[in-house]
Order: C-alpha cells, then structure tokens, then sequence
C-alpha cells in the first residue's frame, strides 16, 4: 500500500473516507492528535509545543516536522496525512520525512458554492448527537430532531461567514498545493460531489 496525502476544502468528506481507509489497514496522523499526545507525555518535545501552545501562538512548522518524525514509522506502516500539509512549504517539508516512501496524493475536487451551501445547511441536535442537512437529510419536524427531540441548533463554524473565511484561507493557502503535487506526477483527482460510496469507490480505484 501507498502511503496517501489527503487534500481538499474543509467538509468535502475526507475525514469519512480516512475512516474507511482505517479499515485497510491504514494508519491516520492527525497533526492535532499528535501535538496534544506529545504534551501529554511530558517530552522535551512536548514541553517546547507546550509552550507555544500556551502563548496562543501557531505550531511552527519546524516543530510539526520534529513531531512528525518522532511518531512515524514508515518501514512498518502506511499512513494517511489529513490536514497536513496544509501549503506548498510544508509539502516540501513533508517530501523530505517521505524521501523514498511510496505516495500518491488524492484532491478531493468539488465545487466550493455547493459545498458552502452544504455545510451552512448542517443542524445538529443540541447534545451534538444527530446531524441532519436541511436540504439533503432534513428534519421530519421544522427544527426538531427526529431522534432526541431536541432543538436543531447551527454551530457556529457552519455560519455562512465562518464557512467563507476558511474556503478563502483554503483557496488562498491549500489549493496550490495541487499543481505543485501534479507537476510532481502523483496527484489523483476524484469527485467528492458524489455520494459517500461513489467517492469510495473512486478512491479504491486509484489504490489498484
């Protein structure tokens, strides 16, 4: 297997699929999961991205790179990377820690207006339970859930001005990194404005 650069905007469903891909065998390195791990065991490592934690500064690259080559194995595992990198710089960054390991990149293209339209049309229980899609998966009653009968409440990241501001970092800060990995010859595109198999079935076929 291939170790697989996950890149996408935010709610295009890479997240789901790295859960199925889990089921193959693949191990998921989450940049957050591991900086949180590394403070808590109390490492110098740790202690450093503490530090910057605390004074509500960003991880710097070269500390994610440190981290990065701390808690992979790529002998024994292949990995999916979601969320990192997140630009060109830290995809050159992270071609240094892969230097020999086999990849492929997979773009999760879709269309940004109608997944703008998507997320900003998410409610979910007030427990955080049960999500629905006023368009797609709506409620039976107006504002109810199904399930709970809770109210349906909007989380403030799926406003539609929130929404904007990360599809324009996206844009401004992720995106490039497409024709960087195409011109490198390891990009696959699948399209994430189908369902959730479709998509699955696509990725399966780059796999193979």
């Amino acid at each position: 297997m291939k170790n697989l650069i996950l890149i996408g905007p935010p709610g295009c469903g890479k997240g789901t699929q790295s859960n199925i891909l889990k089921e193959k065998g693949y191990t998921h390195v989450s940049t957050g999961d591991l900086l949180r791990a590394e403070v808590a065991k109390g490492t110098e490592l740790g202690q450093k991205i503490s530090k910057v934690m605390e004074s509500g500064e960003l991880v710097t690259d070269e500390l994610v790179t440190e981290l990065l080559k701390a808690n992979i194995d790529l002998s024994s595992k292949q990995y999916i990377f979601d969320g990192f990198p997140r630009n060109v710089k830290q995809a050159e960054i992270l071609d240094g820690i892969l230097a020999g390991a086999d990849y492929s990149v997979i773009f999760f293209k879709v269309d940004i207006e109608s997944l703008v339209k998507r997320i900003t049309n998410r409610r979910v229980s007030e427990d955080g339970t049960q999500i629905y899609n006023l368009i797609s998966n709506p409620p039976k009653e107006d504002g109810k859930c199904d399930v709970t009968g809770l109210h349906l409440i909007q989380r403030d990241d799926d406003k539609e001005e929130v929404v904007r501001k990360r599809m324009d970092v996206y844009t401004r800060e992720t995106e490039p990194m497409v024709g960087y990995y195409r011109n490198k010859g390891v990009l696959e595109e699948v399209d994430a404005d189908q369902s959730i198999e479709n998509v699955t079935e696509q990725i399966n076929e780059v796999l193979n």
